[in-house]
Protein backbone atom coordinates (compact mmCIF):
# COMPACT_ATOMS: atom_id res chain seq x y z
CA UNK A 1 0.00 0.00 0.00
CA UNK A 2 1.47 3.39 -1.26
CA UNK A 3 1.93 6.30 1.02
CA UNK A 4 -0.92 8.37 -1.09
CA UNK A 5 -3.33 5.25 0.00
CA UNK A 6 -2.59 6.03 3.88
CA UNK A 7 -2.98 9.36 4.01
CA UNK A 8 -6.43 9.06 1.96
CA UNK A 9 -7.78 6.35 4.40
CA UNK A 10 -6.27 8.20 7.34
CA UNK A 11 -8.50 11.07 6.42
CA UNK A 12 -11.41 8.61 5.37
CA UNK A 13 -11.06 7.04 8.94
CA UNK A 14 -11.42 10.44 10.55
CA UNK A 15 -14.52 11.54 8.86
CA UNK A 16 -15.90 8.56 9.20
CA UNK A 17 -15.41 9.33 13.06
CA UNK A 18 -16.38 12.51 13.12
CA UNK A 19 -20.00 11.50 11.50
CA UNK A 20 -20.68 8.51 14.06
CA UNK A 21 -19.96 11.18 16.44
CA UNK A 22 -22.33 13.42 14.84
CA UNK A 23 -25.29 10.89 14.74
CA UNK A 24 -24.47 9.41 17.92
CA UNK A 25 -24.41 12.87 19.61
CA UNK A 26 -27.97 13.48 18.13
CA UNK A 27 -29.72 10.23 19.12
CA UNK A 28 -28.61 10.28 22.70
CA UNK A 29 -29.76 14.46 22.55
CA UNK A 30 -32.66 13.66 20.51
CA UNK A 31 -36.08 12.85 22.78
CA UNK A 32 -34.33 13.25 26.47
CA UNK A 33 -31.86 10.07 24.79
CA UNK A 34 -34.21 7.25 25.38
CA UNK A 35 -32.28 4.12 25.59
CA UNK A 36 -29.13 5.50 25.26
CA UNK A 37 -28.84 7.06 28.00
CA UNK A 38 -30.42 5.40 30.96
CA UNK A 39 -29.31 8.68 33.80
CA UNK A 40 -32.43 9.71 35.58
CA UNK A 41 -34.40 12.79 33.42
CA UNK A 42 -36.67 15.40 34.27
CA UNK A 43 -38.83 16.44 31.28
CA UNK A 44 -39.43 20.00 30.69
CA UNK A 45 -42.43 20.43 29.59
CA UNK A 46 -43.37 24.54 28.10
CA UNK A 47 -46.59 25.97 27.71
CA UNK A 48 -45.86 29.48 26.43
CA UNK A 49 -48.36 32.21 24.79
CA UNK A 50 -52.08 31.66 24.34
CA UNK A 51 -53.50 28.15 24.43
CA UNK A 52 -55.33 27.62 21.06
CA UNK A 53 -54.45 24.06 20.97
CA UNK A 54 -53.90 20.84 23.17
CA UNK A 55 -52.21 18.47 21.02
CA UNK A 56 -48.98 18.95 20.67
CA UNK A 57 -48.89 19.23 24.62
CA UNK A 58 -50.76 16.63 24.93
CA UNK A 59 -48.27 14.38 22.89
CA UNK A 60 -45.45 15.38 24.23
CA UNK A 61 -47.10 14.92 28.06
CA UNK A 62 -47.75 11.35 26.60
CA UNK A 63 -44.27 10.77 25.18
CA UNK A 64 -42.60 11.65 28.22
CA UNK A 65 -45.15 9.65 30.84
CA UNK A 66 -44.42 6.58 28.95
CA UNK A 67 -40.70 6.74 29.31
CA UNK A 68 -38.69 4.86 31.86
CA UNK A 69 -35.88 7.31 32.28
CA UNK A 70 -38.40 10.62 32.72
CA UNK A 71 -38.62 10.42 36.57
CA UNK A 72 -41.18 13.28 36.39
CA UNK A 73 -42.55 16.07 34.19
CA UNK A 74 -41.79 19.88 34.84
CA UNK A 75 -43.94 22.40 33.40
CA UNK A 76 -42.97 25.86 32.31
CA UNK A 77 -46.19 28.19 31.69
CA UNK A 78 -45.79 31.36 30.54
CA UNK A 79 -49.47 32.05 29.48
CA UNK A 80 -52.50 34.63 29.80
CA UNK A 81 -54.72 31.69 29.02
CA UNK A 82 -56.95 31.20 25.82
CA UNK A 83 -59.50 28.47 24.34
CA UNK A 84 -61.24 26.30 26.82
CA UNK A 85 -61.11 23.08 25.41
CA UNK A 86 -57.70 22.51 25.03
CA UNK A 87 -56.73 23.70 28.62
CA UNK A 88 -58.92 21.50 30.11
CA UNK A 89 -57.41 18.57 27.47
CA UNK A 90 -54.63 19.43 28.66
CA UNK A 91 -55.42 19.40 32.52
CA UNK A 92 -56.91 16.49 32.12
CA UNK A 93 -53.57 14.61 30.68
CA UNK A 94 -51.53 15.71 33.52
CA UNK A 95 -54.12 14.17 35.94
CA UNK A 96 -54.36 10.70 34.23
CA UNK A 97 -50.08 11.29 34.24
CA UNK A 98 -50.25 11.19 38.12
CA UNK A 99 -53.06 9.41 38.41
CA UNK A 100 -52.82 5.94 36.25
CA UNK A 101 -48.25 6.63 35.40
CA UNK A 102 -47.71 7.19 39.28
CA UNK A 103 -45.57 10.30 37.97
CA UNK A 104 -44.62 13.89 39.41
CA UNK A 105 -45.72 16.63 37.86
CA UNK A 106 -44.60 20.38 38.93
CA UNK A 107 -45.19 23.77 37.71
CA UNK A 108 -42.72 26.43 37.57
CA UNK A 109 -44.49 29.76 36.59
CA UNK A 110 -43.12 32.54 34.68
CA UNK A 111 -43.91 35.83 34.08
CA UNK A 112 -47.97 34.91 33.91
CA UNK A 113 -49.79 32.02 34.82
CA UNK A 114 -53.07 32.96 34.55
CA UNK A 115 -57.02 31.65 33.29
CA UNK A 116 -56.07 28.72 31.19
CA UNK A 117 -52.17 29.11 32.63
CA UNK A 118 -53.37 28.67 35.66
CA UNK A 119 -56.30 26.23 34.76
CA UNK A 120 -53.78 23.58 33.85
CA UNK A 121 -50.94 24.60 36.71
CA UNK A 122 -53.43 23.67 39.63
CA UNK A 123 -53.37 19.83 37.99
CA UNK A 124 -50.08 19.59 39.42
CA UNK A 125 -48.56 18.45 42.07
CA UNK A 126 -46.79 21.53 43.14
CA UNK A 127 -46.83 24.96 41.90
CA UNK A 128 -44.03 27.41 42.26
CA UNK A 129 -44.40 31.06 41.20
CA UNK A 130 -42.19 34.13 41.29
CA UNK A 131 -42.81 36.59 43.80
CA UNK A 132 -43.94 39.07 41.00
CA UNK A 133 -45.57 36.51 38.97
CA UNK A 134 -49.19 37.32 37.65
CA UNK A 135 -51.35 34.33 37.89
CA UNK A 136 -55.29 33.88 39.08
CA UNK A 137 -57.66 34.89 36.96
CA UNK A 138 -60.23 32.56 37.57
CA UNK A 139 -63.15 33.53 35.06
CA UNK A 140 -64.43 33.17 31.26
CA UNK A 141 -64.66 35.39 29.35
CA UNK A 142 -66.73 36.25 25.91
CA UNK A 143 -66.43 39.69 24.02
CA UNK A 144 -68.54 40.74 21.23
CA UNK A 145 -68.56 43.75 19.06
CA UNK A 146 -71.86 45.41 17.85
CA UNK A 147 -71.41 47.25 14.38
CA UNK A 148 -75.28 48.34 13.90
CA UNK A 149 -74.77 51.87 14.30
CA UNK A 150 -71.25 52.02 12.24
CA UNK A 151 -73.52 50.09 9.23
CA UNK A 152 -76.56 52.31 9.35
CA UNK A 153 -74.17 55.16 8.89
CA UNK A 154 -72.78 53.84 6.10
CA UNK A 155 -76.14 52.45 4.48
CA UNK A 156 -75.44 48.77 5.13
CA UNK A 157 -77.65 46.34 6.56
CA UNK A 158 -77.04 42.46 7.11
CA UNK A 159 -79.47 39.82 5.83
CA UNK A 160 -80.02 36.66 8.29
CA UNK A 161 -81.40 33.88 7.22
CA UNK A 162 -81.23 31.18 10.14
CA UNK A 163 -82.98 28.00 11.81
CA UNK A 164 -83.36 28.06 15.17
CA UNK A 165 -84.18 31.17 16.64
CA UNK A 166 -81.03 31.54 18.60
CA UNK A 167 -78.75 30.54 15.59
CA UNK A 168 -77.23 34.26 15.55
CA UNK A 169 -76.90 34.85 19.29
CA UNK A 170 -74.12 36.98 19.56
CA UNK A 171 -74.48 38.39 16.16
CA UNK A 172 -72.15 41.73 15.31
CA UNK A 173 -74.89 43.11 13.45
CA UNK A 174 -78.21 43.96 15.64
CA UNK A 175 -78.57 44.43 19.31
CA UNK A 176 -78.93 41.62 21.79
CA UNK A 177 -82.19 41.01 23.53
CA UNK A 178 -82.00 40.21 27.06
CA UNK A 179 -83.22 36.28 26.64
CA UNK A 180 -80.32 35.78 24.51
CA UNK A 181 -78.04 37.84 27.12
CA UNK A 182 -79.31 35.62 29.80
CA UNK A 183 -78.42 32.22 27.23
CA UNK A 184 -74.51 33.64 27.33
CA UNK A 185 -74.65 34.15 30.66
CA UNK A 186 -75.71 30.72 31.94
CA UNK A 187 -73.48 28.79 29.22
CA UNK A 188 -70.34 31.13 30.42
CA UNK A 189 -71.52 30.11 34.57
CA UNK A 190 -71.46 26.95 33.49
CA UNK A 191 -67.93 27.09 32.37
CA UNK A 192 -67.14 28.95 35.38
CA UNK A 193 -68.25 25.63 37.92
CA UNK A 194 -65.86 23.55 35.94
CA UNK A 195 -63.23 25.80 36.53
CA UNK A 196 -64.36 26.45 39.94
CA UNK A 197 -64.25 22.26 40.63
CA UNK A 198 -61.36 21.70 38.32
CA UNK A 199 -58.94 24.45 40.68
CA UNK A 200 -60.83 22.76 43.52
CA UNK A 201 -59.97 19.30 42.60
CA UNK A 202 -56.36 19.69 41.75
CA UNK A 203 -55.22 21.68 44.36
CA UNK A 204 -57.53 19.73 47.40
CA UNK A 205 -59.30 23.00 48.42
CA UNK A 206 -63.03 23.34 49.44
CA UNK A 207 -65.06 24.30 46.49
CA UNK A 208 -66.42 27.38 48.74
CA UNK A 209 -62.65 28.58 49.04
CA UNK A 210 -62.31 28.44 45.04
CA UNK A 211 -65.12 30.24 44.49
CA UNK A 212 -64.13 33.52 46.86
CA UNK A 213 -60.86 33.70 45.18
CA UNK A 214 -63.04 33.27 41.50
CA UNK A 215 -63.83 37.15 40.53
CA UNK A 216 -61.69 36.63 38.03
CA UNK A 217 -59.12 38.99 39.58
CA UNK A 218 -54.97 38.13 39.37
CA UNK A 219 -52.93 37.89 41.87
CA UNK A 220 -48.83 37.58 42.28
CA UNK A 221 -47.13 34.98 43.10
CA UNK A 222 -46.81 35.87 46.54
CA UNK A 223 -50.62 37.03 47.02
CA UNK A 224 -51.63 33.56 45.75
CA UNK A 225 -49.26 31.39 47.94
CA UNK A 226 -50.64 33.37 51.18
CA UNK A 227 -53.92 32.55 49.59
CA UNK A 228 -53.39 29.22 48.69
CA UNK A 229 -53.61 28.94 45.15
CA UNK A 230 -49.20 28.53 45.01
CA UNK A 231 -47.31 26.18 46.90
CA UNK A 232 -43.09 27.75 46.57
CA UNK A 233 -41.83 30.91 45.68
CA UNK A 234 -39.08 30.59 43.41
CA UNK A 235 -37.49 30.39 40.11
CA UNK A 236 -37.34 27.76 37.37
CA UNK A 237 -34.16 26.75 39.04
CA UNK A 238 -35.76 26.06 42.22
CA UNK A 239 -38.68 24.00 41.15
CA UNK A 240 -36.23 21.87 39.05
CA UNK A 241 -34.25 21.34 41.80
CA UNK A 242 -37.39 20.48 44.60
CA UNK A 243 -38.79 18.15 41.54
CA UNK A 244 -35.63 16.30 41.70
CA UNK A 245 -35.89 15.76 45.20
CA UNK A 246 -39.39 14.70 45.35
CA UNK A 247 -38.32 11.95 42.92
CA UNK A 248 -35.20 10.70 44.68
CA UNK A 249 -32.60 12.02 42.07
CA UNK A 250 -29.39 12.95 43.65
CA UNK A 251 -27.20 15.34 42.18
CA UNK A 252 -27.70 17.70 39.21
CA UNK A 253 -30.49 16.45 37.15
CA UNK A 254 -30.65 16.24 33.76
CA UNK A 255 -33.48 18.45 31.71
CA UNK A 256 -34.78 16.96 28.42
CA UNK A 257 -37.31 18.82 26.55
CA UNK A 258 -38.86 18.07 22.60
CA UNK A 259 -37.68 21.07 20.04
CA UNK A 260 -40.81 22.43 18.86
CA UNK A 261 -40.57 23.30 14.94
CA UNK A 262 -43.35 25.46 14.35
CA UNK A 263 -44.54 26.17 10.72
CA UNK A 264 -45.18 29.54 9.02
CA UNK A 265 -48.90 29.37 10.21
CA UNK A 266 -48.15 29.13 13.87
CA UNK A 267 -45.61 32.08 14.20
CA UNK A 268 -47.89 33.89 12.05
CA UNK A 269 -50.85 33.18 14.67
CA UNK A 270 -49.11 33.26 17.50
CA UNK A 271 -47.95 36.64 16.39
CA UNK A 272 -51.59 37.98 15.79
CA UNK A 273 -52.81 36.24 19.33
CA UNK A 274 -49.78 37.55 20.92
CA UNK A 275 -50.74 41.53 19.93
CA UNK A 276 -54.09 40.33 21.33
CA UNK A 277 -53.18 39.46 24.63
CA UNK A 278 -54.24 41.37 28.01
CA UNK A 279 -50.96 41.29 31.03
CA UNK A 280 -54.24 39.36 32.89
CA UNK A 281 -57.12 38.06 30.45
CA UNK A 282 -56.75 36.83 26.61
CA UNK A 283 -58.78 39.10 24.37
CA UNK A 284 -61.40 37.08 22.29
CA UNK A 285 -61.13 37.36 18.45
CA UNK A 286 -64.00 37.44 15.61
CA UNK A 287 -63.77 33.71 15.29
CA UNK A 288 -66.07 32.01 17.23
CA UNK A 289 -63.88 29.72 19.53
CA UNK A 290 -61.87 32.23 20.22
CA UNK A 291 -64.65 34.38 21.56
CA UNK A 292 -65.20 32.36 25.01
CA UNK A 293 -62.20 32.39 26.08
CA UNK A 294 -60.24 31.25 30.14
Amino acid sequence: MNRKSLIFGAIYFILFSLLFMVVTSWFVSREGGGRWDAKDKIALVRIEGMIVDSKVIVEELHRFSGDESIKAILLRIDSPGGAVAPSQEIYDEVLRIREEDGKTVVTSMGTVAASGGYYIASATDIIFANPGTLTGSIGVIMELTNFQGLFEKVGLKSVTIKSGKNKDVGSPFREMKKEERALLQDVLDDVHSQFIEAVSQGRSLEIGTVRALADGRIFTGRQAKTVGLVDELGSLDAAVKMTAKLVGIEGEPRLVETKQKLSFFDLMRSQVFGLLERPNLPVSSVRLEYLFSF
